[in-house]
């Protein structure tokens, strides 16, 4: 008798996607964290919506590692969001990605080319510069192949002084 396979739907599967969505918020000089809904790593207006809901007289900050490929920061503000991608090719194959280049008003890269292409960050580099991260470092850290996204937030966290409690919620899982 053979065994049939039966596949989850796609928004189920889509929901399972590995690594984490955290949101990191600064008040009274001190920096707390907490975990956003997993829909965040597939779903940028959720992920949006739910750091929006964070209101808080200090930075928000959200930062999504998607599938140990790529991350994201987000950072609304009263003219907007300011997001960060940093890998732009990632968005030939997640739909979060595509998102954030969408908001941006950039075209998602011609598939031919961006298949050999190195990973580029796309979005506001200077997202951080106002927390201890210039722009240009920002750039070379999101563009450094040899560290997997939760290492290249980790690193972010470490600069801006959040490392302690988003490693606290990281490891929390």
């Amino acid at each position: 008798m053979a065994v049939q396979s039966v596949e989850a739907p796609a928004d189920v599967r889509e929901q399972a996607l590995p690594g984490y969505a955290v949101a990191a918020i600064r008040e009274d000089g001190r920096w707390r964290c907490t975990r956003l809904a997993p829909e965040a790593l597939v779903d940028l207006d959720t992920a949006i919506t739910e750091l929006r809901a964070l209101r808080s007289t200090g930075a928000v900050l959200g930062l999504l590692d998607v599938d140990d490929e790529f991350f994201v920061l987000l950072r609304p503000g009263p003219g907007g969001v300011a997001l960060m991608v940093s890998d732009a090719v990632a968005a030939l194959d997640y739909d979060v990605a595509a998102d954030v280049l969408d908001l941006l008003r950039v075209e998602l890269p011609p598939e031919d080319d961006a298949l050999d292409a190195p990973p580029w960050p796309e979005g506001d580099l200077s997202i951080l510069a106002d927390l201890g991260l210039p722009a240009d470092e920002l750039e070379v850290l999101a563009a450094e192949v040899e560290l997997y996204p939760d290492e290249q937030l980790a690193a972010i966290g470490r600069r801006c002084g959040f490392a302690e409690a988003l490693a606290e919620v990281v490891d929390a899982g």
